[in-house]
């Protein structure tokens, strides 16, 4: 077998048409904005990182200004929306949790470097443990990254040791205080609900070698409970269903490439870790893998390789214990028991990386048919209670899953601009390859403006997605 060095191929980027300038959408004639039955007076957004904004993997100012729910409480203040107030990070520290700019395009392929400057973190924090400036104020958007359905009623969830951006939000004198607590007090009129992409996202990210799936009777129960607490004093609202996580570009990005420049080297196949359980080279952590079986843009082939694999995908056929490095390096351990890890996987840094049942691929860098399956029936089960919740209460549903499911598959056309969920040169999808860009957030904002128009006989108007950016060029 040929284990010629995977080499970056073919360029991904179409850089036309990635102008954002575009003709305004025409008015409709006699369109009177309206709240219909909607009350829209105090509005609040809950959710995780998608309702906080979050984009290029972090939390900054730009991105908390752009989000979804502060680009529907600019609509709704045409039809007597109240004041909407996030917790935005102030000047001097406006890049938040720092994030990911593009430096660069090197023939054709994006080079990113991270933002690190001009932070909001505040004495004591740590890259271990980062701890942002408080904003204990009443808000209105109580987007936390990071969080899932299933932590909503874990106590100190927002403590030192939980999620430091509940942390942020939290008062010193409820550190104990749950996020269903916090919901429950926010006594909205009108509300989103977008919880549960985590309760899948993070299984899927991690290629099933980290996190679980959040078990469908414990979503269910926690889904009842956060909608009871939002609609107690008969608020109207949106909930969003969960996107079919395998169609984003973190997922379908490095995979297609990879795979041809394989075939081009003859590579007929790979050894790949599957799932979290230690185990050598002969233990049920293994799995061979065909060339042709590596997902391509055609759609044949099923094994989808992660965004996370592409710097260490070039090392296929090397001796290289880099990768695992950087696997070791997540998990936050001392560095001295890199050795041990090694040992409970059975790898053999001497072997050839990728090719070799001594040194596969990383479970990190590969979500495999089965662990996709896991994913996709977590997904279906978990959206059908949420619809069959929003049912009960009479609420508008935003099908996100339909939604981008679409768009993966026919790209969306606003304005004469096409958008589409590629890496970069898509517009709606940020450089961390799952969170939108403000474009994205835009036309999220509409969808749902959308379906609470059509739900409570509102006229809310849209806005004009081709005024928001894509990913910004250097």
């Amino acid at each position: 077998m040929n284990t010629t060095l995977f080499r970056k191929s073919a360029p991904m980027l179409a850089l036309l048409g990635l102008g954002l300038s575009a003709c305004q959408p025409d008015l409709e004639k006699d369109f009177e904005p309206s709240n219909g039955t909607a009350d829209f007076s105090n509005y609040i957004a809950v959710g995780n990182s998608l309702t906080a904004g979050f984009s290029d993997g972090g939390l900054y100012l730009e991105g908390q200004q752009q989000s979804f729910p502060a680009i529907l409480a600019q609509q709704f203040a045409t039809v007597g929306g109240g004041e909407f107030v996030q917790p935005l990070f102030g000047a001097g520290q406006e890049n938040g949790s720092g994030y990911l700019r593009l430096a660069n395009i090197v023939n054709g392929l994006p080079v990113t470097a991270s933002v690190n400057t001009n932070l909001a973190l505040r004495q004591g924090a740590t890259a271990a443990r980062p701890l942002y400036t408080k904003f204990t104020g009443q808000i209105n958007n109580l987007g936390v990254p990071g969080i899932r359905l299933s932590d909503i009623e874990t106590a100190g969830y927002g403590s030192v040791l939980g999620n430091p951006f509940f942390e942020r939000i939290t008062p010193d004198a409820q550190a104990t205080q749950t996020y269903l607590q916090r919901v429950a007090a926010s006594n909205p009129t009108f509300f989103t609900n977008w919880l549960g992409n985590n309760d899948v996202l993070g299984f899927a990210t991690a290629g099933g070698a980290a996190n679980s799936l959040t078990s469908v009777a414990d979503f269910t129960d926690k889904n009842s409970k956060v909608i009871d607490a939002l609609t107690a004093t008969g608020a109207k609202g949106v909930v969003a269903t969960i996107p079919d996580v395998t169609t984003i570009p973190f997922f379908t990005t490095v995979g297609p490439s990879f795979r041809t420049t394989l075939e081009a080297g003859k590579v007929s196949g790979l050894v790949i870790q599957t799932g979290a359980a230690p185990g050598g080279a002969t233990s049920a952590n293994r799995k061979p893998i065909t060339t042709g079986d590596i997902k391509a843009v055609d759609g044949t082939g099923r094994q989808l390789f992660t965004l996370l694999s592409s710097p260490f995908l070039p090392l296929v056929g090397t001796k290289t214990g880099r990768p695992w490095r950087y696997v070791y390096g997540q998990s936050g351990q001392p560095a001295a028991g890199f050795p041990l890890f090694l040992a409970a996987y059975g790898i053999d840094t001497t072997a050839a990386f990728g090719v070799s049942a001594g040194n596969p691929i990383p479970s990190l860098f590969v979500l495999d048919d089965v662990e996709q399956g896991q994913v996709r029936t977590a997904t279906n089960n978990f959206n059908a209670a949420i619809k069959t919740k929003a049912a009960a209460k009479g609420l508008a549903v935003f099908d996100a899953n339909a939604f981008f499911s679409t768009v993966a598959s026919n790209g969306l056309v606003v304005n004469g601009v096409n958008n589409t969920a590629g890496f970069v040169s898509g517009n709606l999808f940020s450089l961390d390859g799952v969170h939108p860009t403000p474009r994205g957030y835009a036309v999220v904002a509409n969808e749902m403006i959308k379906v609470i128009n059509s739900t409570y006989g509102a006229k809310v108007p849209t806005v004009n997605p081709t005024s928001y950016r894509g990913v910004k060029f250097p």
